[in-house]
């Protein structure tokens, strides 16, 4: 049984490799092939997918515990969650973007630095203070949580959904069965 840790560890390096590559990658403005673009688009919709399961999978789980566990737990959680909204809107456009569009770069950009940023913030601020204040196994049911939760998550960012446990709890079911059932229909997702 992974910790917390340990599985938004894995959540996180899979994120830093995928912006290190969106980052260096070739683009329209650099004269990249159209095969090229259709790479970019494909990556980005990986991180869209990526990302919008773990975001409402921690504010499900792990920043209820935050808010629980540390003194400062709501401002903590509450930085986090504000950072993770502005980052829901910036994948939210960039879905209906193509890789050939200059706003596509330019919210891809803003979303490397941003991404890097609220993972430096999470893993330096928020992680030393919750490793001391959970126990091993609150660390490792709420990782068994988030991971389980991962074959039902949402794959589509929702800007506009509250970042409340109940509701996620609640209309998170239903929000992402809708999501896989656009994405079989449209390809998106799919190697």
């Amino acid at each position: 049984m992974p910790s917390v840790f340990d599985v938004l560890g894995q959540d996180h390096q899979e994120v830093k490799r995928m912006l290190s590559e969106l980052g260096t990658g070739p683009t329209a403005a650099t004269g990249a092939s159209d095969n090229h673009l259709a790479l970019r688009k494909k990556m980005v919709e990986e991180l869209i997918i990526e990302e919008s399961g773990h975001e409402a999978l921690e504010e499900m789980y792990f920043w209820p515990a935050v808010r629980d566990k540390l003194p400062s737990g709501n401002q903590l959680a509450d930085t986090a969650t504000s950072q993770e909204r502005q980052a829901k809107q910036v994948l939210a456009q960039l879905d209906k973007l193509n890789a050939d569009q200059p706003e596509f770069e330019e919210l891809v950009h803003a979303f490397i630095g941003a991404g890097r940023d609220h993972i430096a913030y999470e893993e330096g601020e928020v992680w030393p203070a919750l490793r001391q204040a959970l126990t091993e196994e609150e660390a490792r049911s709420i990782g068994d949580k988030i991971a389980e939760g991962k074959k039902t998550a949402p794959t589509r960012p929702h800007p506009n959904t509250p970042a409340s446990p109940g509701v996620l709890k609640g209309a998170g079911p239903a929000v992402a069965a809708a999501d896989r059932i656009r994405d079989a229909a449209s390809g998106r997702g799919r190697d």
